[in-house]
């Protein structure tokens, strides 16, 4: 039998967001795992060495895969070629969109601002909004009414959830703030968390962004060919697909309004080559927990939060199995959500709201 709880406000600025602030979640105090702090600071150590190896490593492939789809336009061969092309340009952009908005990949600091611009526009999300709402994300994770980044709110969107795959209903949605942006206005929302003094950031790259989808359009009508827009801008879309895949483990399905990202987030075993294009991201759980934890370094950080730690999902099918029936079982019962179960050597949780209790 469903549970009938009243329909939640995902929004910024609605009553969700005023709920959570009376109750004392808003940039609330998060559950740690207990680490000590010698190793907790070692793990924090960041590195160029392997960020500049595996970032090196994803422009090769990105130029090897583009000149081949390139070089054999016009036949059946151009088809893998672009396939691999994609998913390098879009959903490995989002890893690196991601961490390199945290800062921690490379010690440089501005080796780490010059690959989440050019990932930005690759995934498709502007860098200055979208470095404050995972900011948000990161204070208030899964908190209705905090969280701008909810990828799959109760009930749960499924044709939104389809469309995702190929960005056909987020990619209109970014294009209309870019222009937006272009004629210096922000959204209502985008207000609540891009500080004033980041406005002129946001206008000039939204300008940016505009010439450079301009030239590309232009190069293709005057050639004649769509050839340009399948290496800048479609990518964005047809390239989105494991980007979806991966993402959807993170939080759906889980436990809202919780402040213990144990109950909250998973973390995926995943093969090495899913752990290049994710950069580690399937440790999600860890992420979340020390997101100043470079990513190689978080198999390690891994073992040292194990015991304190639900179990881990061993691959994607595994985590699937429990992903998509939680959404469709959503759907009609939207109170619902998949419990995770702490082992016996875990600290309890500490807070007290009501689908935290029911959590644990």
């Amino acid at each position: 039998m469903a549970v009938e709880i009243s329909k939640r406000d995902y929004s910024l600025i609605g009553k969700d967001s005023q709920l959570a602030e009376a109750m004392g979640l808003a940039s609330a105090e998060w559950y740690a795992c207990p680490i000590p702090r010698k190793r907790l600071k070692e793990l924090m150590q960041r590195k160029d060495g392997p960020a500049i190896r595996d970032t090196l490593l994803w422009f090769a492939l990105l130029g090897l895969t583009g000149w081949l789809g390139w070089h054999f336009w016009g036949t059946w061969w151009c088809v893998p070629a672009f396939l691999v092309y994609g998913v390098l340009y879009c959903s490995c952009s989002d890893s690196r969109w991601h961490e390199c908005g945290h800062r921690t990949p490379f010690k440089t600091t501005w080796m780490n601002d010059v690959v989440y611009e050019i990932a930005s526009f690759m995934v498709l999300r502007e860098s200055t909004p979208w470095r404050w709402s995972h900011t948000r994300h990161h204070t208030d994770t899964i908190i209705v009414g905090r969280d701008p980044e909810i990828a799959v709110p109760r009930p749960p969107d499924i044709a939104g959830i389809l469309l995702g795959f190929f960005s056909l209903r987020s990619g209109p949605k970014e294009y209309k703030k870019v222009l937006l942006h272009c004629f210096g206005k922000l959204t209502a929302e985008e207000k609540t968390y891009i500080p004033e003094m980041e406005y002129g950031k946001v206008f000039l790259t939204a300008r940016i962004w505009a010439l450079i989808y301009a030239a590309v359009i232009a190069w293709a009508i005057l050639i004649h060919s769509i050839l340009p827009l399948m290496l800048v801008g479609l990518p964005s879309f047809y390239g989105a697909w494991l980007l979806v895949i991966f993402g959807l483990t993170q939080h759906a399905g889980l436990a809202e309004n919780v402040l213990d990202h144990r109950l909250n987030c998973r973390t995926v075993y995943m093969n090495p080559v899913f752990r290049f294009v994710y950069w580690n991201m399937n440790y999600h759980l860890e992420h979340h927990m020390f997101p100043m934890v470079p990513y190689h370094a978080l198999a390690a950080l891994h073992e040292e939060m194990k015991a304190d730690s639900p179990k881990p999902y061993n691959g994607l099918i595994e985590a699937y199995r429990e992903i998509i029936p939680a959404i469709l079982r959503q759907v009609k019962d939207p109170a619902y959500f998949v419990k995770r179960e702490l082992p016996a050597s875990a600290n309890p949780f500490p807070a007290a709201v009501p689908e935290a209790q029911a959590a644990h």
